[in-house]
């Protein structure tokens, strides 16, 4: 399925966090919704294998914990989206496509 690429459109902002945007829904532990909006990560389908941060060239990447979330108990969190070169290496290989690039935001 993939994430939501009309997320912007489909979501609400719930959070801003130093460096990016948290769209909802959130209700933890099952809902964390999308984190980002550079580097987007729908933290709901992410499965936490961590393949987006070992080929992304300038480290955007951070683990956050996500305890009792059904798909993974951690994420790739984009905490440093603005530093994103556009190279959509993380989006490409990301098995469940939980990553969508917004070069134009």
């Amino acid at each position: 399925m993939g994430i939501d690429r009309d997320f912007k459109q489909t979501r609400k902002i719930v959070e801003e966090k130093e460096g990016y945007t948290i769209w909802g829904p959130v209700s933890p532990p099952a809902q964390h919704g999308i984190h980002g909006t550079k580097v987007a990560v729908d933290f709901d389908i992410c499965i936490g294998d961590g393949v987006c941060i070992d080929v992304c060239p300038v480290e955007v990447f951070e683990w956050l914990e996500t305890p009792g979330h059904p798909a993974s108990e951690k994420k790739a969190d984009p905490v440093r989206e603005t530093d994103c070169v556009f190279c959509n290496a993380c989006e490409t290989e990301c098995p469940v496509e939980a990553i969508a690039i917004n070069a134009d935001n």
